[in-house]
């Protein structure tokens, strides 16, 4: 019985959550589309509202460890549900992700994503679209803020090994940034599929920083390294294996 009604809090969150996304998306939209600030306000309150409502609604308190990093710099973080995305973007001042072009033309959420400084590129020309941010924010074309990219390329299950993709060693290199990774362990609780959210405390850890010019091989080795010894830390601090509805 108490799985059942968590199931039912959590398809409840779920939905409100959607609702929220739109209403704040219609609301905040004409003062998104003149101004990046506006867009930018719009996803931080969407994101504060989400921490909120899951904590009351379904028991899941969240918590931002390390120090989210400000100014220019790249953000390498682990990848396990939409929740990371909410907790990472709400923590920087300014972040912004590189997205499938084909997402500009979403309505209403493509305009926010490009007003927040998303950068969209064609699959297999991502290198192409990194270097022109980097000289657009030189020449002030383009927003300055925190480059949220994700090594593995996509959401990865806790307990699943997925390679690291050389795509993240070479925006590295090529945007010449000191790289901040991120942990997580927002898996256990808020999976890849599914309706249900388990009570806890869902974990986002900011990691001490790499600094720019190290060696690409070099930096990959420790970027998976430092990523997934932490992300294995939270999750065993979550009990994964033996997590269970309280």
């Amino acid at each position: 019985m108490t799985g059942a009604l968590q199931w039912l809090r959590s398809l409840a969150f779920i939905v409100q959550m959607y609702l929220a996304m739109a209403v704040i998306g219609l609301v905040f939209f004409p003062w998104a589309i003149v101004s990046a600030r506006g867009a930018r306000t719009a996803c931080k309150l969407f994101c504060i509202w989400v921490r909120w409502s899951l904590g009351a609604m379904v028991g899941l308190r969240t918590e931002i460890r390390g120090t989210p990093p400000e100014g220019e710099v790249l953000i390498a973080a682990k990848h396990q549900s939409f929740l990371d995305i909410i907790l990472i973007f709400g923590a920087v001042p300014a972040g912004k992700f590189i997205m499938k072009r084909e997402l500009m033309w979403a309505p209403i959420l493509g305009q926010y994503a490009l007003r927040i400084g998303c950068i969209p590129v064609n699959r297999g020309k991502r290198g192409a679209a990194v270097k022109k941010m980097v000289e657009d924010v030189a020449r002030g074309a383009a927003q300055p803020g925190q480059l949220i990219i994700y090594p593995q390329g996509t959401r990865v299950a806790p307990g699943v090994a997925a390679p690291y993709k050389i795509g993240s060693g070479a925006i590295y290199s090529e945007i010449g940034q000191d790289c901040v990774p991120v942990a997580t362990n927002v898996g256990v609780f808020w999976p890849k599929r599914g309706i249900l959210r388990k009570p806890g405390v869902a974990v986002v850890e900011f990691l001490p920083r790499i600094e720019a010019g190290v060696p690409r091989a070099e930096f990959m080795a420790r970027l998976e390294t430092e990523i997934e010894g932490a992300s294995n830390a939270l999750l065993t601090e979550a009990g994964f294996g033996k997590h269970a509805l309280r």
